[in-house]
Formats: C-alpha cells, sequence, structure tokens
C-alpha cells in the first residue's frame, strides 16, 4: 500500500498565507523561522486529511472555506506572535 496521496490540506493554506500575506507584513525573512511558524500554526488547526485537492474543491462550502481560512490566519499569526515574543525575552 502506498500513502503518499495523504495529506492534511491545511499544510498548503498555512503555506500560502504564511509566505504571501503574513511573513512579507511581518518582514520574516528567516527560512528555520517560517518553518517554526508552520508547525506551531499546524499545531493549532485540526488536520483535515485528502486525498485529492479536487475533494475539497468539490465538497466544501462557502462557510467551511471561510472558517479554514480563519482558522489559518488565527493559527499564523498567533505563532508569529508567539514566536516575537519568546525572541524578545531572550
Amino acid at each position: 500500500m502506498n500513502f503518499d496521496a495523504i495529506r492534511n490540506y491545511y499544510e498548503q493554506l498555512v503555506f500560502n498565507y504564511l509566505l504571501e500575506e503574513a511573513a512579507p507584513k511581518a518582514n520574516i525573512t528567516d527560512e528555520e523561522l517560517l518553518e517554526d511558524i508552520v508547525c506551531l500554526a499546524l499545531n493549532k488547526i485540526p488536520a483535515r486529511y485528502i486525498r485529492h485537492e479536487v475533494d475539497m474543491a468539490f465538497f466544501l462550502s462557502t462557510a467551511e472555506r471561510t472558517t479554514m481560512r480563519n482558522n489559518v490566519i488565527n493559527a499564523v499569526d498567533h505563532a508569529i506572535t508567539t514566536i516575537e515574543k519568546s525572541n524578545k525575552e531572550k
């Protein structure tokens, strides 16, 4: 059996939001820091596993998409705040 096709749908949403919006806004370019933010953010969001991208395109309502986007924004922003606070305390 090959399980390579199974993945957490939230991963790509977090990557996209972080790289396209949150990191530029917070002026974060350090790759290790970005990886830490992704880990913290994904740990705050319940996993949503899929096999095919088309699964989500057809089965998500507009309300579910909005909720997922808000989950991503809140989790990533919280992760950035947590890491910035931790770095200031050092």
